[in-house]
């Protein structure tokens, strides 16, 4: 029995040194396949951590191409806005001369166009072809070209004998600068413009153009004055035939003078810039409304370096466009019969 007893004890002592030495085995084992999985799952990782580098690279690389096409595109937007402005720039300023061109091609077509219009075939204006002139009408030839009196004005006053042709000469060679007069004129003449800050253009219109286009009507006479002023007014003769883009309303008659209100022959009407309305104006309205345009056509040619004369010259050619303003304010007119 204590043989039995003492295997029995060795058994178990063999059996627990087994179960100890599996035990520490199967730790190992287990030890071994942990460090294993967390190699690799360092590996794994290490792997993503790389990934993400490059990824934050890309996206990096990214962002700064984007950056730069967007930079680009603005410095490329902002130069097509400069090349646009510059364009804009030159197209206006070419706009600004061509319509200085046809300004002055309007006013030279209206000065061929009063020509032609006073002057047919049928009824030539002597005043404009001296040589129709009769030798025994010298006297009509050295009278001074500018407006004469309305023979049905006043019939009852007659005129004062004329000079003959060499009291004329001597008349029209003696003539006196007036000092202020001039100085004013050179002062214009520096930097000319129709503006009536200036101290010459505002005595004209003083002195000339504000009383030569007064008249009855004053609301009328107003317009007349902006049209002339803007170069828009229109003169024709009645019997001309126009191209109505619109129709247009006649305002007065063939005998009543729509400026003056007084019952007169109306041989031509006005139209006011791109107004629908037309009046009937008589001779003598034409007369002075004439005066005024010849002053500013000769104005406007000084303004845009069109007049090759001296300074002088330039300024007797004004006073005789005044002389006219005065003189058609007076009621002296060409007809067609002088």
């Amino acid at each position: 029995m204590p043989e039995e007893e003492a295997g029995g004890q060795g058994r178990e002592t063999y059996n627990l040194s087994r179960l100890r030495s599996s035990s520490l085995e199967i730790k190992e084992k287990g030890t071994e396949f942990l460090r294993e999985q967390l190699d690799a799952a360092q590996k794994e990782l290490k792997l993503k951590d790389e990934e993400c580098v490059r990824l934050s690279h890309v996206r990096n690389q990214l962002e700064q191409e984007l950056e730069e096409l967007t930079a680009s595109l603005f410095e490329e937007a902002h130069k097509m806005v400069r090349e646009a402005n510059v364009k804009q720039a030159a197209a206006e300023k070419q706009l600004k001369e061509a319509q200085g061109k046809i300004d002055v091609l309007q006013a030279e077509v209206s000065a061929l166009k009063t020509l032609v219009l006073t002057s047919t075939p049928s009824s030539p204006n002597r005043q404009l072809h001296p040589q129709l002139l009769s030798p025994g009408s010298s006297r009509a030839s050295s009278r001074p070209q500018g407006h004469t009196r309305n023979k049905s004005a006043s019939g009852a006053l007659q005129l004062q004998p004329e000079a003959t042709a060499t009291d004329q000469e001597t008349i029209q060679d003696d003539k006196e600068l007036d000092s202020v007069l001039y100085a004013e004129f050179l002062s214009w003449k520096e930097s000319p413009s129709v503006d009536r800050s200036s101290a010459f253009i505002s005595r004209v219109y003083r002195e000339d153009i504000g009383p030569c286009l007064s008249f009855t009507c004053s609301e009328l006479s107003q317009s007349v004055q902006c049209a002339v002023e803007n170069n828009s007014l229109t003169i024709e003769p009645v019997g001309m035939s126009t191209l109505p883009m619109v129709k247009a309303i006649e305002c007065g008659g063939h005998n009543k003078c729509a400026l003056s209100g007084m019952s007169r022959p109306c041989r031509h009407r006005i139209k006011l810039g791109d107004k629908e309305n037309y009046y009937y104006i008589s001779p003598s309205s034409r007369a002075r409304i004439t005066a005024v345009c010849n002053f500013f056509t000769y104005i406007r040619y000084i303004q845009q370096g069109l007049v090759r004369q001296e300074v002088q010259q330039m300024f007797w050619e004004v006073m005789r466009l005044r002389k006219e303003m005065s003189v058609a304010k007076l009621g002296y007119f060409l007809t067609e019969e002088s």
